[in-house]
């Protein structure tokens, strides 16, 4: 047995023994160590070699701004791609290719959220435009939830039983040794239920149904199972693939406060930049994969908190590197962060980021899974892990030394420094630089406008303006509801403080929609 597929479940540095124990929790320190240490850095030279921190902060900024422009055109080519996939009838692209075996599972997992949430993601499955004789649903509720989420799958099992070919719930069971509550225990639990009492039961076979893991929010747009059906059926790998969907926060986004909106939107934005960059992309929130596939790999992991992206490592570790994720430049919609209060609403969105950014505990699990298998090539390791490491060390400190440590020197660079030309043009430069990277949000504020949907009775028409005007927000967002969480999840992480698996809480208002 390949060594590494034993450890393919590992969850932490404390699931191990001995020596791999120390190694797993020396990968745990890395990134934090390397985004402290970087921050650190910067305050300490700024008071010890302020001129030459002055050249690097210039230096910076100047990549900052070349960094912005390129996924800036990588944004804008997603959002021209995404709405010519809007576009195609998938249907008829379907004709040319024998599909009529394929089959769609989707996952419906939900804790403590409310009937009408439960009742709108079905409801917008029914009007999907894939053959209701070839959905299997199964909507997965939480024991420890209680007895409302029983009595909500109970008549979601009255109201839907009769509109899909099947549908199934199922309790997952509290308290399991080993495991962690949470979206990724709970999914694992109802995708071997389905297979048992469904796949098996049906004789369907596991090649032919394509699972897709919704978020309850998750509804998705009317052709999507027909777009996913197609990139299935013409990849080049369809069974060592998963298939990645651009989610859209736009279910609740004429309610959400600006705040909400540009975080949300944000995020949808750099799901679409990855789109564009595949070798960089990884399964986000709601993905879809082969039921295959999963089986094969032990479904989604139980025991951590981002099983949505730990399924594609799973799959890179245990098919020795040969897995990818398929970009399908189509959309899903979504919740934004919405509570009663704008506090409440704030600090929600603050705690979503820091789980979103608690996936660097993938990092430590790619190498020590990269250092267990030797059939994976060396080439491809090193771009996988060189990748992360940029990315979370990117998130975490380079909005800061944008925003707030490139003027160290002129605080605590002395006398001597501050009587220096250098330190008359350092923030006249960074203002400058800042301010060319800054015209990138008129682009923002355009695509964000098409990505809305109807405006919903009683909104007024000036709405549009504050959807555009919001994006000045960008300066205090991307530090500290970026930046901030992403540091607060590596400390954490670095300190061995392990996080558990927070439930983003959903909140709607009602409306008829403007017509």
């Amino acid at each position: 047995m390949n060594e590494s597929k034993y450890y393919l479940h590992i969850g932490r540095a404390s699931d191990l023994e001995g020596k791999d124990r120390i190694v797993y929790r020396l990968f745990e320190i890395l990134p934090g160590f390397l985004s402290v240490g970087t921050l650190a850095g910067i305050v300490f030279f700024s008071w010890l070699l302020p001129i030459w921190t002055a050249f690097f902060i210039i230096a910076f900024d100047l990549y900052w701004l070349i960094k912005t422009i390129y996924l800036s055109m990588h944004l804008r080519a997603n959002w021209k791609k995404m709405r010519h996939h809007l576009k195609i009838d998938w249907q008829e692209r379907l004709k040319n290719l024998k599909h009529d075996h394929i089959w769609q599972m989707i996952l419906l997992p939900f804790y403590k959220e409310n009937e009408d949430i439960v009742f709108a993601t079905l409801d917008s499955l029914l009007s999907n435009k894939w053959p209701k004789d070839k959905i299997i649903i199964a909507l997965a509720y939480e024991e420890r939830a209680g007895e409302e989420a029983e009595k909500i799958s109970q008549t979601a099992m009255e109201k839907y039983k009769d509109k899909f070919a099947h549908f199934l719930t199922t309790k997952h069971p509290k308290d399991i040794a080993g495991e962690m509550a949470g979206k990724g225990s709970n999914i694992a639990y109802a995708a071997e239920e389905a297979r048992k009492k469904i796949l098996d039961v049906n004789n369907i076979k596991y090649e032919d149904v394509l699972v897709s893991a919704f978020d309850i929010d998750t509804r998705p747009y009317e052709q999507y199972f027909l777009c996913l059906a197609w990139h299935f059926l013409t990849c080049e790998k369809p069974y060592r693939s998963s298939f990645q969907p651009v989610p859209v926060y736009n279910n609740n986004i004429w309610d959400a406060p600006a705040l909400s909106r540009v975080v949300a939107t944000s995020g949808t934005f750099w799901q679409m930049i990855q789109q564009e960059r595949p070798e960089r992309l990884a399964t986000f929130s709601s993905h879809s994969v082969s039921f295959k596939t999963l089986y094969e790999i032990g479904y989604w992991q139980k025991n951590m908190v981002s099983e949505d992206s730990r399924i594609f490592w799973n799959g890179v570790i245990y098919f020795d590197g040969d897995y990818q994720v398929v970009p399908l430049s189509y959309p899903v919609s979504m919740d934004a962060n919405l509570a009663p209060t704008f506090w409440q609403t704030a600090k929600n969105v603050y705690k979503q980021q820091r789980r979103w950014a608690w996936g660097v505990e993938n990092l430590s699990y790619v190498l020590f899974g990269f250092l267990k298998n030797k059939k994976i090539e060396f080439k491809k390791k090193a771009r996988l892990v060189l990748t992360q490491l940029e990315g979370f060390w990117s998130l975490a400190t380079n909005p800061l030394i944008i925003f707030f440590l490139g003027w160290l020197p002129l605080v605590v660079g002395g006398h001597e420094f501050n009587s220096m030309l250098l330190s008359y043009n350092l923030p006249r430069v960074t203002r400058d630089i800042m301010t060319l990277a800054m015209l990138g949000l008129v682009m923002s504020a355009i695509i964000s406008t098409t990505l809305l949907p109807p405006r919903p009775a009683g909104k007024s028409k000036l709405k549009y303006f504050t959807i555009v005007i919001q994006w000045i927000l960008i300066p205090f967002t991307i530090p500290v509801l970026g930046a901030i969480p992403g540091l607060d999840a590596q400390i954490r992480l670095m300190l061995g403080k392990y996080m558990g698996f927070w439930v983003t809480p959903k909140y709607r208002k009602n409306h008829k929609k403007e017509l």
